[in-house]
């Protein structure tokens, strides 16, 4: 799983030598009490060794937050500080910065942010600024939004998206650009043939397939037809899994996505376990880290999915927008099969989530070529929801906060039925107009986690120079 963000922290101060000196012991306290209130929520901090004083100290400290590997960088004010020694720090430290002023009405510490700012925005430097005890909730809150955010975009830098396949089924709104995604994220996308996950299946143990099924079997869910759904495809998918998840290990693939219609879906098997469990914290194997993988290929699908499991640390919902029922103010986001079974209990823990998680037979319609569709309703709980997206190849998000919601069983069995019963289901009731949404939406893809993260993510937007569109935003 995603580690929580590593956070510099550097505390300046006064340039003449003996003011310094008499305000150590203070600003170090100002300095442990930011550092406390991180740690205390599961950030890793790296403060400053010394208090920033002269030039020297600026270098030093700023080269080692680097050294380091810190995501982030917070410029800590408690008392004046001379303005020339953020300005030098923030050639050195890791970017993004934010400038932080304590409460401190006996000394200037708000004076010297605002100086420090000043000469920031005269060099250029993009900055973001707070103030305020950070022991206030409201004051950490932003704090925290700026590490998170951050901290996501730092980690998205230099990654490699694995495109398994091209483009599925005419979707322009799948497929990307390597330039633009290496100019504007840092991203490389690396294409491989589908043909080697038929190809490294065949490789797989026979051993390790029978693990898996029963472990899939174990929770009493497969429903097999002898048809679509046999030992046979379940073991065909399984083998697909180790195969992406090799291939994923060999290329160095940070997230991927996989094309499969139409031709493994017509000739091989569905791509649906593998997907869901690629995007969980766990399989049968036990706990792992989360990967991304979206299905159809979709790349902004994808890049939206890994920038929301970098903010959360949790799995990230694909669905398509598939039925919109007016009546009670909710769409069904239904997918072919791909939602992560995270989403069945709201867990880490397989125990709670696979008891609710059917594995049905596939459409034949849609998928001759069969295999099981990862069935479950997605647990009730507030919910952010996202899409990265172009217009005339500029990029923009989309950000709705909303719900996901649960009714009672005999509702619940009713709605589902309406559309494709077999896939995955959420019932997502967002907090904006069905018009205002259906109207400007912009692909037939979404993506949630759970959590109020839209401040989080305006804030992506903005260190990655992309417009952010709250839906429901007065």
């Amino acid at each position: 799983m995603s580690s929580k963000a590593r956070v510099g922290v550097l505390t300046f101060s006064d340039g003449r030598e003996f003011v310094h000196n008499q305000l150590i012991e203070m600003n170090m306290g100002f300095q442990e009490r930011l550092r406390k209130r991180l740690e205390a929520d599961g950030y890793e901090v790296v403060a400053g060794e010394e208090i920033v004083w002269n030039n020297e100290v600026a270098k030093r400290e700023g080269t080692r937050l680097t050294q380091e590997c810190c995501d982030v960088t917070i410029f800590n004010f408690a008392v004046w500080a001379f303005p020339h020694l953020p300005a030098i720090a923030s050639r050195f430290v890791p970017q993004p910065i934010l400038l932080f002023s304590n409460v401190n009405p006996q000394y200037p510490g708000l004076v010297g942010m605002l100086a420090a700012a000043g000469a920031l925005n005269q060099i250029g430097v993009k900055y973001y600024r707070t103030w305020g005890e950070i022991e206030d909730d409201e004051v950490y809150k932003r704090v925290k939004t700026f590490v998170a955010a951050g901290a996501a975009v730092k980690r998205i830098k230099g990654e490699t998206y694995g495109l398994f396949g091209g483009r599925p089924m005419g979707m322009y709104t799948a497929v990307s650009n390597t330039d633009q995604w290496m100019k504007q994220f840092g991203i490389d996308i690396e294409h491989i043939d589908q043909w080697e996950i038929v190809r490294l299946a065949d490789e797989v143990p026979q051993s390790k397939v029978d693990k898996a099924i029963r472990w899939l079997e174990r929770w009493g869910n497969v429903h097999y037809d002898g048809k679509q759904l046999t030992r046979e495809t379940l073991g065909r998918q399984v083998r697909s899994y180790y195969a992406v998840r090799r291939l994923i290990d060999e290329w160095r693939l940070d997230f991927c996505g996989i094309k499969a219609q139409p031709e493994l879906t017509n000739n091989f098997c569905t791509m649906d376990v593998t997907e869901a469990f690629l995007n969980d914290p766990y399989d049968w194997d036990g706990p792992k880290d989360i990967i991304v993988c979206a299905t159809e290929a979709d790349t902004d699908a994808a890049l939206t999915m890994e920038i929301m499991k970098h903010l959360s640390g949790t799995p990230a919902l694909f669905a398509d927008v598939r039925h919109y029922h007016e009546d009670l103010g909710i769409f069904d986001l239904v997918n072919s099969g791909e939602h992560a079974t995270y989403f069945a209990g709201r867990s880490f823990d397989p125990a709670d989530n696979m008891p609710h998680v059917h594995f049905m037979p596939e459409s034949e319609l849609y998928f001759p070529a069969g295999g099981a569709s990862v069935h479950h309703l997605t647990a009730p709980g507030e919910a952010t929801f996202a899409r990265l997206t172009r217009l005339d190849g500029r990029y923009w998000m989309a950000i709705i906060r909303g719900e996901f919601l649960r009714f009672d069983e005999e509702k619940n069995q009713a709605l589902m039925k309406q559309t494709t019963y077999e896939w995955p289901h959420a019932f997502a009731k967002f907090r904006c107009t069905g018009e205002e949404f259906l109207s400007t939406y912009a692909s037939n893809h979404i993506h949630a986690i759970y959590g109020d993260w839209v401040d989080e993510l305006v804030m992506v937007c903005d260190l990655l120079g992309i417009e952010a569109k709250v839906f429901g935003r007065d």
